[in-house]
């Protein structure tokens, strides 16, 4: 195998940095204070789209496009 390759999925497909867990896989756990910094708002890019997520003052969050 081509070191440079990344390791594919059982269906075939290249797995990257945006791909999901695999099933039975245990995902990240990131808490929103290490995601936000102190910020009230971060944006995340995925798929070529940017996503706002904002924390409210009711300590919510909301994600949008």
């Amino acid at each position: 195998m081509d070191p440079s390759s990344k390791p594919s999925d059982p269906s075939g497909e290249r797995a990257g940095p945006d791909s999901a867990p695999a099933a039975g896989a245990q995902a990240a756990s990131l808490s929103s204070a290490e995601i936000l910094r102190g910020h009230k708002a971060v944006e995340i890019r995925h798929n070529g789209l940017t996503y706002r997520l904002q924390a409210t003052r009711l300590g919510k969050l909301i994600l949008t496009k």
